[in-house]
């Protein structure tokens, strides 16, 4: 398994090479993470593929750079060009879902792409399928001011009671899941920028945050699953995560209006899973279940089917 940094797009890149017998796949974190949260799965992956992991700019150990979806893009095209990675297939979850999404539609020699809840961040009344608009504005504002003091909290330097505080809950959190505790806490060390006093900076910078949080928001991507034609394959949660039980009408409504927009599509390259019992936390809850998900629908001999819901 090897790190290395990709330095021939607008900036550096880095990834970790699992190695593998089958076809290339890059693999890709949600916002505010990094490639070391993705060990687990990459793992579960690589009897089948060669699984190349990536921190996405901003990210990790990655270089810092403006968050555009189509220098995202190109930033993957230069690692599939530098480690000679030909029509890699391409996962993700959350924010390296909407990634993935994005990247087969402008890749139609793509072998197949898989986003694991990679849904756009919930910011308008539109996105509430039969919540009352008034409801819904307060609710919306409520959330908003949950995700702005989450930012806040972000922003400020990070003293060293506070990182072993952090360390301590990311090995609560790994405990949860039945995950190992070294994974998780190497994930969030990955992100951590000392600034030289003894305290640590976590990475996204904020402002890198606040591009994500609004490219995400004004981010549509009914238009990429209606004209992809590389297959691709959307795992959507059904659950709520402990963190959005407060705001569970809310969390309700956009997974109904997301399902009635798909449900729209006549797209025979798309295929809509609804994984029963699932959260946005999918990665850390059934990764070996993901894996089978995603290999068997990459086989070249798998069947592969219209839109349908489990």
């Amino acid at each position: 398994m090897g790190e290395t940094f990709i330095s021939s797009g607008t900036a550096p890149i880095a990834v970790r090479d699992f190695g593998g017998p089958g076809r290339p796949l890059l693999l890709l974190h949600g916002a505010g993470g990094n490639l070391a949260q993705m060990t687990g799965l990459a793992q579960h992956l690589r009897p089948a593929h060669r699984v190349v992991t990536v921190d996405l700019r901003g990210h990790g150990r990655s270089g810092d750079g403006p968050w555009h979806w189509n220098e995202v893009l190109a930033d993957l095209a230069a690692v599939a060009d530098d480690l000679a990675l030909t029509a890699p297939a391409m996962v993700g979850v959350s924010l390296g879902g909407m990634v993935a999404a994005l990247w087969a539609q402008r890749h139609p020699e793509c072998p197949g792409a898989v986003s694991l809840d990679g849904n756009p961040t919930l910011s308008r009344p539109e996105q509430l399928s039969g919540m009352d608009p008034e409801q819904a504005a307060t609710e919306l504002a409520k959330l908003r001011a949950v995700f702005d003091g989450v930012a806040a909290m972000l922003a400020e330097p990070l003293s060293a009671d506070q990182v072993a505080a952090a360390l301590a809950g990311q090995r609560a959190m790994a405990e949860r899941y039945g995950a190992a505790p070294e994974d998780w806490v190497a994930a969030f060390e990955r992100n951590l920028v000392p600034c030289g006093d003894g305290r640590s900076r976590v990475r996204p910078v904020p402002e890198l945050t606040e591009q994500l949080r609004k490219a995400m928001e004004s981010l549509d991507l009914i238009p990429a699953y209606r004209d992809t034609r590389c297959p691709l394959l959307l795992v959507l949660a059904t659950e709520d995560l402990p963190e959005q039980q407060a705001f569970h009408e809310l969390y309700a409504a956009y997974r109904r209006s997301t399902a009635e927009r798909l449900a729209s599509l006549d797209n025979p390259s798309l295929r809509v899973l609804h994984l029963a019992g699932a959260s946005h936390a999918m990665v850390a809850e059934r990764p070996q279940e993901l894996a089978t998900l995603i290999t068997d629908f990459l086989s070249a001999d798998g069947v592969f089917s219209p839109i349908q819901s489990s």
